[in-house]
């Protein structure tokens, strides 16, 4: 895909195909036999889904990036780098009946599941027609299936965990997917979430979204064990490890995570490994560089999850202009997001007097 000199990391600027990783990229989901299964029986549409996907996530956050710069709003949430961890499990839901609950950095996952990317923007500029009229910069829209998420990562988890028993008591059939960070599966209500969903086996997906760090701290300072693999076999849950940059393993994963969800064999938390290509937020870009070395960040740069998928994708014998116009019909997409969003911006400002509407419960 294009390149933003101005918006994107250094590394991907300067991005070229490292053969190697290449053919790891086609390798990883075929290791475990069923995974590999799943890869196989996906059509060309379903691949090209992914990749649009990938593209549709990687272009809102280079708008959200520019209209930081440009003044138009005073900062952003990012997922640049980490766009695998979200397409791919959402991509491997039954879209039309599922729920997921994002976090902020998997934003990404509300155009996925149908909402308008211009919904996304708009709740960034805080318009009286945003999914939230205007309260709260959480996208989320449940006639979409995507309930918004807060700010107090981890805190979903228990809810997440009453929404998919909902599913298993009433035996709709539905899985309920959320992602919980590194960070976040030290706090007190995620364990108690996890520990219910669990014990009540119901059908959710707790996604470990392992970036390496959480908002300032490294993984090192607050995780004594290498990775999170051990992790599910503590609450007793059924529990696999994905490449988290890339979309496949990713897809794969999830798909088999849901299919036993389905089948009443309760909960399964999923650890993908990735890493935030950039800061917290966009006010603390500097202060990320700072933590990692400069070849931790060229070693991850390499294995851009989007730029990984396209080149196996033309290794497959998809054409270049496929994949161009794949790129082109999503960049329109996202621009006509942003000029919608723009005009709400400016047409639509909150009525003050629905300030407390849908605050309280009647």
């Amino acid at each position: 895909m294009k390149r933003y000199p101005a918006f994107d990391p250094p590394e991907y600027v300067s991005w070229s195909a490292d053969p190697e990783l290449v053919a790891a990229f086609a390798e990883t989901p075929r290791r475990d036999p069923a995974r590999r299964r799943v890869v196989e029986a996906m059509d060309e549409a379903a691949l090209l889904g992914l990749y649009a996907g990938l593209v549709r996530t990687r272009l809102q956050d280079i708008t959200l990036k520019r209209w930081v710069r440009t003044g138009v709003i005073s900062k952003a949430w990012l997922g640049t780098g980490e766009e695998a961890m979200t397409v791919g499990p959402v991509h491997a839901l039954d879209r039309s009946r599922d729920i997921v609950v994002p976090m902020i950095r998997n934003a990404g996952a509300c155009a996925e599941m149908g909402m308008p990317i211009a919904d996304n923007f708009r709740t960034y500029l805080g318009t009286g027609d945003s999914p939230s009229g205007g309260r709260d910069l959480h996208a989320g829209s449940m006639e979409h299936r995507v309930l918004q998420p807060i700010s107090h990562v981890g805190d979903v988890v228990p809810v997440v965990a009453g929404m998919a028993l909902v599913s298993r008591i009433k035996q709709d059939g539905f899985v309920v997917l959320t992602w919980i960070g590194d960070g976040s599966t030290k706090t007190g209500t995620a364990h108690e979430g996890l520990n219910f969903a669990a014990v009540q086996k119901v059908p959710g997906i707790f996604v470990i979204h392992n970036n390496q760090v959480a908002l300032g701290t490294r993984l090192g300072q607050y995780h004594l064990p290498e990775d999170f693999a051990e992790l599910p076999e503590a609450y007793g849950m059924a529990g696999a490890v994905f490449d988290g940059n890339n979309v496949l393993d990713a897809y794969a994963a999830a798909r088999l995570a849901a299919e036993r969800c389905r089948a009443g064999a309760g909960p399964v938390m999923l650890v993908g490994n990735t890493f935030r290509m950039g800061g917290h937020a966009t006010h603390d870009e500097r202060e990320a560089r700072a933590l990692f070395s400069a070849e931790t960040f060229a070693a991850w740069g390499r294995k851009d999850p989007v730029g990984l998928y396209e080149e196996h994708l033309k290794g497959l014998g998809v054409a270049a202009s496929v994949l161009s116009g794949v790129e082109a019909q999503v960049e329109a997409e996202v621009t006509k997001a942003e000029e919608d969003a723009i005009h709400s911006r400016d047409t639509r400002v909150p009525d003050p007097a629905t300030a407390v509407e849908g605050v309280y419960a009647r």
